[in-house]
């Protein structure tokens, strides 16, 4: 008995490889989505994780970080914001103003 298929339909899903947050702590939408500025999950929209274990979308971060009441803080746990696994921190703090 030969079968030919004349065609198929593949599905596939997927998952950030987050070990315990569900959502960002910030725009409160579950990582497999979006943040409030993309439109589409994946790459465009990375997640972003603390050295304090909280993690974000990169977009919701980057516009908190930039906020001058942040002062650069981590929004769940108030302690400074440190991107995990990189040496240089600098990107993560907001710059400092000399005072006249």
């Amino acid at each position: 008995m030969k079968v030919n298929i004349l065609s198929y339909n593949a599905v596939a899903a997927w998952r950030w490889d987050m070990p315990e947050d569900d959502d960002c702590g910030i725009c409160r939408v579950q990582f497999d989505g979006t943040c409030p500025k993309c439109k589409f999950p994946g790459d465009d929209c990375p997640i972003i994780m603390g050295q304090c274990t909280h993690s974000f979308h990169m977009h919701c971060l980057d516009t908190w970080i930039k906020q001058e009441s942040s002062q650069g803080r981590c929004p769940m746990c108030r302690q400074v914001f440190r991107i995990k696994g990189t040496a240089d921190q600098s990107e993560a703090q907001p710059e400092q103003t000399p005072e006249s």
